[in-house]
């Protein structure tokens, strides 16, 4: 190997290596942009059936199915947001008293008696907290409303990027397609092909899976704040459901939620006869949909969609929040899923490979 040849080589290699911390770089740069183009995929995925039952059934031309498919993304949008109108005021009204006496006095008055009530079953936990000023730990929360409120612009403005994006994938399913295509060898075209396809299908009817879960716990969730009489039980049963697509952790972080919020919604109320044995009814009806999401909603989801064992997706997860942390546990699944169909089409030589794609 003479001098010039090993100098090509390096410099090859580095020109490689700095085009690809250039194109790192880039992504960085607009990683908005390309959070946007993730949900507008997510969006047309979920979108498929309909699409081709407005078309195929109903005899819709495809562009007439696709402007009613956005219509109602649109409309389901607007839906929330005039649903969350009234929580976003309440808490403005809650956080206009947070300097008030009522406020401090309701605080103090749901302290003591939680404090009253252990003390009767001999627990003392609670004594050292009976003077304790709640306002200072609160002060923060008008900071936080004015960050969010600025925001809003921005979210706007990305709603709008993200339908109009999703209006054009759906438009022409072709698109993310043709731009894989240009990074792949004329060699490999086929299997290409033949993986992204697979790999809609299976999204398409995870994504699909994924709504009837939410809709499943968004439903029992409000029937049963709904029972007890919670104030905006529809928009807590609907974050609250949202929060099962992070896997393990988000029932947690959801059941927390619902009983604070439970718990503190009438604050006017006595503790001992009313509000614990309301919230301890409602949390047992968030379990009993945890149950039914765990041992019917679940399985049914990863069998005939992702098609992997329960302990595949179970590590699989792990392995993903270990190392991308809450962003990796809810993109695992999808993740592992396209690098399946990958594997299966480019790499089905190996037993491996043929172990963990034989129900493909």
């Amino acid at each position: 190997m003479t001098a010039k040849t090993l100098s090509n080589g390096l410099l090859r290699t580095l020109g490689i290596l700095v085009g690809i911390i250039g194109l790192l770089w880039f992504f960085i740069q607009i990683q908005t942009i390309v959070v946007y183009i993730i949900i507008s995929a997510v969006l047309a995925l979920i979108s498929r059936p309909g699409v081709r039952f407005l078309t195929q059934k109903l005899k819709f031309n495809n562009t007439l199915a696709v402007v009613i498919t956005i219509l109602l993304y649109s409309f389901f949008t607007l839906l929330v947001f005039n649903a969350f109108t009234p929580l976003i005021s309440k808490q403005s009204e809650n956080i206009a008293l947070l300097n008030s006496d009522e406020f401090k006095n309701n605080i103090e008055k749901l302290s003591n008696e939680v404090n009253d009530y252990l003390l009767f079953h001999n627990i003392d936990i609670l004594e050292k907290t009976k003077n304790i000023d709640f306002l200072p730990s609160l002060k923060n929360i008008p900071n936080i409303l004015n960050v969010i409120l600025s925001k809003i612009g921005s979210f706007s403005m990305g709603l709008f990027s993200v339908l109009f994006i999703t209006f054009f994938f759906m438009l022409d399913s072709r698109i993310l397609s043709r731009g894989t295509y240009a990074f792949i060898p004329k060699v490999h075209v086929l299997h290409a092909a033949r993986s992204i396809e697979t790999i809609k299908d299976l999204l398409s009817r995870y994504f699909i899976g994924l709504v009837i879960q939410i809709s499943v716990l968004f439903t029992i969730y409000s029937i049963v704040l709904s029972v007890f009489n919670i104030e905006n039980a529809i928009i807590i049963a609907f974050l609250c459901a949202l929060f099962n697509l992070i896997p393990y952790i988000g029932p947690l972080i959801g059941g927390l939620i619902m009983f604070v919020l439970a718990t503190t919604s009438n604050l006017d109320l006595d503790f001992q006869t009313q509000i614990l044995p309301n919230s301890l009814y409602i949390m047992g009806g968030y379990l009993t949909a945890q149950l039914i999401d765990n041992f019917v909603s679940q399985p049914l989801i990863f069998s005939k969609s992702v098609k992997s064992h329960p302990l595949e997706i179970f590590l699989v997860i792990m392995i993903f929040g270990s190392l991308f942390g809450i962003i990796g546990m809810v993109v695992s699944i999808p993740a592992y899923t396209a690098i399946k169909v990958i594997a299966k089409e480019f790499f089905n030589k190996y037993k491996a490979v043929k172990l963990l794609t034989k129900d493909f």
